[in-house]
């Protein structure tokens, strides 16, 4: 094809494109000459500028995944959709209609925001995945960038639970993320989180608790508070077994939140430790994945737990 028809060529134009997209340089390289190009992308013009360098073919309203290409193609290498953009590219429809599209750069790659492209360093990239032709942070990753520029509770609420409930991350997956990121914007979704927690516990006590049920191991007693002889306080636990004073704690979601709160958890399980106390410990994941595991753990530490003398500590009786 000769060069001067590439301009009247929309075909052959969009085999160059993606989604409609195309690099001013590469119309310019096909033979497109920049006058041609100002003109269509002129008010009543057939193109428009979508973004710096960056030309969408055809003049109406942009779509989500038009919006999204262009602002791959303004990042660069190494950039990925994060926020509601990717929860767009992720399948969830109530995020398609946001007209900003988050973008995670690089550290050392200078791009601004612009437009509607919010763009921002990173130097805590995750490993972006693949949804059609857009790369787009982790579902867990999206979700919390998109909720920490939220500022109503009932919508940062609506994000988070129809996420949960789709099963495509996990409160505890997100109280990490949240514990690991940046601490910018977070105090809402922090705060939800940990109402979701709260529901999310009860659901993997009565979960292990009925796992237990299979262990033919003693009777277990449930979120009980232990104490030393004299009655001074040790630490409440999800399950205790009295007889050779057994502790099994549910590694739960609601100790994630920060890095002091896990560090708190730590401590907590060597205090009982230095009382002699057997602390069997399990992640709620865990518990759901893999059954039989965990009973194997349970039965293999009561039989260690009734090996060694019995430590002077006792159950507290009910108030």
């Amino acid at each position: 094809m000769r060069r001067g028809t590439w301009a009247d060529d929309l075909a052959a134009l969009h085999g160059h494109a993606v989604n409609g997209v195309i690099r001013s340089h590469t119309l310019k390289e096909l033979g497109v000459a920049p006058s041609t190009i100002s003109a269509r992308c002129l008010q009543g013009g057939t193109w428009q500028r979508i973004l710096p360098g960056l030309v969408l073919l055809h003049n109406g309203f942009p779509t989500q995944l038009e919006r999204s290409t262009a602002a791959l193609m303004y990042g660069g290498p190494g950039s990925m959709l994060t926020g509601h953009a990717a929860l767009a590219a992720h399948g969830h429809r109530r995020s398609t209609s946001m007209s900003e599209v988050h973008l995670l750069i690089p550290a050392g790659t200078k791009r601004a925001s612009t437009a509607f492209v919010t763009a921002e360093r990173t130097w805590r990239p995750p490993e972006p995945v693949v949804r059609g032709t857009l790369r787009c942070a982790p579902i867990t990753r999206a979700l919390l960038d998109a909720t920490r520029r939220v500022r109503r509770r009932d919508e940062c609420r609506a994000l988070l639970s129809g996420v949960v409930q789709r099963r495509e991350t996990s409160v505890e997956e997100l109280a990490i993320e949240l514990a690991e990121g940046s601490s910018h914007g977070s105090a809402l979704p922090r705060s939800v989180l940990r109402e979701l927690a709260d529901g999310a516990h009860s659901v993997e006590e009565v979960k292990a608790q009925k796992l237990y049920q299979q262990s033919e191991l003693p009777a277990m007693v449930h979120n009980g508070v232990i104490e030393t002889h004299d009655g001074s306080f040790i630490a409440a636990t999800d399950g205790w077994i009295d007889d050779v004073a057994m502790a099994w704690e549910i590694d739960s979601l609601r100790h994630h939140f920060t890095i002091p709160d896990h560090e708190a958890t730590l401590v907590r399980r060597e205090h009982m430790q230095s009382h002699g106390i057997i602390v069997v410990t399990h992640l709620p994941r865990t518990i759901r994945d893999e059954p039989g595991r965990v009973l194997h753990q349970l039965r293999q530490s009561y039989e260690l737990a009734r090996s060694r003398p019995r430590p002077a500590v006792r159950l507290r009786a009910p108030d």
